[in-house]
């Protein structure tokens, strides 16, 4: 599986206004896109997530480290490596409001160099596909957003790039809307082999349509790893534990410094180990007191619990040996 971007060890600094305070909004970060797959790019609010997208679109200069789009330096030969990108930003910035959906489509494909023959039948396919055939001659600024939405991927595919990235598809979105738009995603990667790269904070979204996730925090990169195999990891690390006797003062004192994303309550304890051999300091802090152990379950996670761990520090993972 071929590599369409490469990010290697991209710098940027800010200057704060009125100030001479330097900020380091994104830290040497790497990381890879592959042909074919879709790639979530997350992380919380100022963790360097949109900056990184800016360089990789070539909306920014990096301070250091390049980005490599299908072999083209996005910095050396701008116009060569933007050939193969095309990107749907948040709040459908890409779209003319006052024309129709048609002729956005029309327009959009005319800057890419696309002559009106050859993009008649394209557009006619996509009003039919994104369902917006009964919507071609509706401005954009009269429909709903999830149509607006839907009109905005189809506008990048009008582009015909190797590579599409989606900043916050599913946001306000209703739950008919966002399934139709991610049944379309998954239609663009297997049936038209593009790559997708999805900055989001829709957990469900990503748990369903990601295959690998890459998440960044404070401006380093603190995952890079399959989906499932994330979940997986966290969820043989996570535990319930119904206890017969309160924990006092010092065994809390403990967990709290022995394991920071520890929850405790009605005598309920659920807690991640960060290494799987943890689980004996955790004997150890409840032997302490020879607390009664009534019951211990592991804990089935799901993604957003997995990426709250990960940015709240839950510590240095260990990767999942890889099942294919």
């Amino acid at each position: 599986m071929g590599k369409l971007i490469e990010v290697d060890r991209v710098k940027k600094v800010y200057k704060k206004r009125k100030t001479k305070e330097r900020i380091t909004a994104v830290d040497h970060v790497s990381f890879h896109v592959n042909k074919g797959e879709i790639l979530g790019l997350l992380g919380p609010n100022g963790a360097g997530k949109t900056t990184t997208i800016k360089m990789i679109c070539g909306l920014l200069v990096p301070d250091e480290g390049n980005v490599m789009i299908h072999g083209y330096d996005i910095v050396k030969d701008r116009l060569k490596a933007l050939r193969h990108i095309s990107a749907v930003l948040e709040g459908n910035r890409n779209l003319y409001w006052r024309l129709t959906v048609k002729e956005n489509l029309e327009y959009f494909a005319g800057n890419r160099g696309f002559g009106r023959r050859e993009i008649t039948p394209k557009i006619e396919e996509l009003l039919v596909r994104f369902r917006l055939k009964e919507k071609e001659n509706e401005l954009v600024n009269n429909l709903s957003r999830g149509m607006q939405q839907k009109l905005a991927i189809a506008v990048a595919m009008m582009a015909d790039t190797d590579i599409i990235l989606l900043d916050e598809p599913t946001l306000g979105l209703d739950v008919e809307t966002g399934y139709e738009v991610r049944k379309l995603l998954r239609y663009i990667t297997e049936e038209e082999g593009k790559t997708i790269i999805i900055s989001t904070h829709d957990m469900p979204v990503v748990q369903d349509l990601c295959h690998r996730t890459v998440i960044i925090n404070k401006g380093k990169v603190v995952a890079d790893e399959k989906v499932d195999q994330l979940i997986q990891l966290f969820d043989t690390r996570a535990y319930t534990i119904k206890l017969g006797d309160p924990l006092t003062d010092k065994q809390v004192l403990e967990l709290q410094q022995a394991f920071p994303m520890y929850e405790y309550g009605d005598r309920l304890l659920n807690v991640t180990l960060e290494q799987e051999n943890d689980i004996y300091l955790l004997m150890d802090i409840l032997r302490g007191n020879q607390t009664k152990i009534e019951k211990i379950d592991r804990t089935a996670v799901n993604f957003e619990e997995v990426f709250m761990k990960l940015v709240k520090g839950a510590g240095e993972y260990e990767k999942v040996p890889s099942s294919s």
